[in-house]
């Protein structure tokens, strides 16, 4: 018994119960466990240090300044300066550790997100807008980065804040105010430099996520998804694009550890002014200089450390972990959808396929709402001859042929593969055994040797040209100023429709299936480029099982076998000239063409 076949889930927009939502977000970093704890105890470590500094202030005001001993004062101030330090060396690795993970937890859901998906159905595919994916994958999950990344949040002040500050530093003591902003333009020098840096970072970022885009775009379309499968390259799809991402890491965390040492001296400065106030305060009224109060002293350090103290954001606000948590909810969706089309636990793998093909008591439809798109379709195909399936558009001629290589699978009934259902055979199998041309031509954005090595990352220059003048298009492409390294230009518009038509043919010879699906694949040319591929496509069907799916029936006149389709069931079936003698369906589609050809 094999399941029947399901659809996915649709999408809702209900929210999973809190509590597990947020098991499950927490177990994303499970694997990061233990930098974590490294992170927890940086953060532990620095909180320590940090409650030593009001001891050393308060032993400052209370001893070494009211009883003038100069040398523990200098030792209380290099206490707090210390304390700086390694606060801020803390911070920096806290950061490191923190972005890096969060970075990897994000890499980690790309990747299963878009595993998942090269493993879900042609239907899914056809039902889904291609925008939709690629906003699952990039923007949903790049918004979640305020979340996974909270504590390598970049330091921020409050201009508000800042002025009122100035303002009563300056009411409280002008000559220390002097002193405290006289860094202030290094600072700001430094923090155009840092900010140079990172743009730099940015824009490499960018262009890695924009190829990362290109790659998802182009792999997760239809016929992206056609192709990959067909071929069998859907684990090396998955594998590009892991490597993609993995650089997108890096940039990543170069780009929020750039200038990160350099803000930490700032940092160390700001924090240790204090330091430098208390002991120029203390040494100026042992030599005689103006005296400043304590109260003065103390209130005046405060809002120094309110001027340039930095501030970490480790929460977001309610607004962005509302966001956030919607966002992960849409990403576990995908993760969640259920994928109708395995591979069995102990698959059957054939070393050689002849290639005979049967339909037995197939039926097919989308979903338990949709009416049957095919119904009581017995068909047998012997390994090497060809069989033709015409109809009207709609008649269901295209889903027959998806359902050889497993685009979709069966609702009822079985195909079987030299006697073996399809469902049974392992996926590299059902791959190697079966090519498909469709109307629908997908060239990659590369030059042709690479699309062409898409069905045989191995094949040699010489298995290029072979395949290419059994296709006859090396002449066109030797013609060409790059030759086999032409870039063939976003989804081949390089190239005209029976030149594309060609060069998936000559793919295809690559690949070199023993069964083979032409799904329409000259409907869209002209009279005279059908010719044209029409040499190409016998060439490539010799002593192959040969799987036609025609509009034009004048593609189809030699085939062992026509069955003609009305609404999903076998209406004829027979010869050219044993159909032609029962006048019916056949007839009229042939006449049809008949008239089409003589307005042309």
């Amino acid at each position: 018994m094999h399941p029947e076949h399901t659809t996915p889930a649709p999408l809702s927009g209900d929210a999973p119960e809190r509590p597990r939502q947020v098991r499950r977000i927490l177990k994303l970093f499970k694997p990061y466990r233990g930098r974590l704890a490294i992170v927890g105890l940086l953060v532990g470590a620095a909180s320590l240090v940090s409650v030593a500094t009001p001891f050393l202030l308060k032993e400052t005001l209370d001893v070494a300044i009211p009883q003038g001993r100069t040398g523990l004062l200098s030792l209380l101030a290099l206490g707090m300066i210390l304390s700086a330090v390694v606060n801020s060396v803390f911070g920096v690795l806290q950061t490191l550790i923190s972005t890096t993970v969060g970075q990897r937890v994000m890499h980690d859901l790309r990747t299963a997100v878009y595993g998942r998906l090269q493993r879900m159905s042609l239907a899914f595919f056809t039902r889904t807008r291609t925008g939709e994916v690629q906003s699952r994958i990039a923007n949903d999950i790049g918004g979640m980065q305020a979340t996974v990344t909270s504590t390598a949040t970049s330091l921020v002040s409050n201009l508000t804040s800042v002025v009122a500050t100035i303002v009563a530093m300056v009411a409280l003591d002008w000559r220390l105010t002097v002193v405290s902003l006289l860094l202030l333009p290094l600072f700001v020098w430094i923090s155009r430099r840092v900010g140079n840096e990172r743009k730099k970072i940015a824009t490499r970022r960018q262009k890695q996520m924009a190829a990362m885009a290109a790659t998802v775009t182009e792999s997760l379309s239809v016929s992206g998804i056609l192709l990959g499968r067909t071929m069998g390259r859907a684990d090396s799809l998955t594998k590009s694009f892991e490597d993609e991402s993995e650089g997108l890491v890096d940039l990543e965390v170069k780009s929020n550890m750039a200038g990160r040492w350099r803000m930490a001296v700032i940092t160390i400065v700001m924090a240790a002014m204090p330091a430098v106030i208390y002991w120029t305060a203390g040494v100026a009224l042992q030599l005689g200089g103006p005296s400043i109060s304590i109260g003065t002293l103390v209130a005046f350090v405060s809002l120094q450390q309110g001027l340039f103290r930095p501030t970490v954001s480790l929460l977001a606000t309610g607004v962005q972990i509302q966001t956030s948590l919607a966002l992960f909810q849409r990403i576990f969706e995908y993760l969640d959808l259920p994928i109708d089309i395995t591979e069995p636990a102990d698959p059957v793998h054939l070393d050689r396929v002849k290639g005979e093909i049967r339909f037995e008591g197939v039926e097919f439809h989308y979903d338990d709402q949709s009416g049957p798109i095919l119904e009581d379709i017995d068909i047998t195909v012997p390994a090497g001859g060809s069989l033709a399936v015409v109809g009207a558009t709609g008649s269901g001629k295209s889903t027959l042929s998806y359902l050889v290589p497993r685009l979709y699978d069966v609702t009822g009934g079985r195909v079987m593969l030299d006697g073996v259902d399809v469902r049974d055979l392992d996926f590299d199998t059902l791959a190697r055994a079966v090519g498909v041309v469709s109307q629908e031509t997908y060239l990659f954005h590369a030059s042709v040797a690479d699309n062409l090595r898409f069905a045989k990352p191995d094949a040699t220059d010489e298995e290029l040209h072979a395949a290419a003048k059994a296709a006859q298009i090396h002449d066109h492409i030797a013609a060409l100023p790059d030759g086999y390294d032409t870039i063939v230009g976003e989804r081949g518009h390089r190239f005209s429709g029976g030149e594309k038509q060609r060069l998936a043919i000559a793919r295809t010879i690559l690949r070199d299936p023993p069964v083979l699906i032409l799904d329409e694949a000259t409907s869209a040319l002209d009279t005279r480029t059908e010719h044209a591929v029409q040499e190409a496509i016998d060439a490539l069907s010799a002593n192959r099982t040969t799987l036609t799916i025609a509009h034009r029936l004048s593609t189809v006149r030699g085939a062992d076998q026509i069955v003609v389709l009305d609404s999903g069931r076998t209406v004829e079936r027979g010869t050219h000239e044993e159909l032609l003698d029962l006048g019916g369906r056949y007839t009229a589609l042939v006449r049809r063409d008949a008239r089409l050809e003589t307005t042309r």
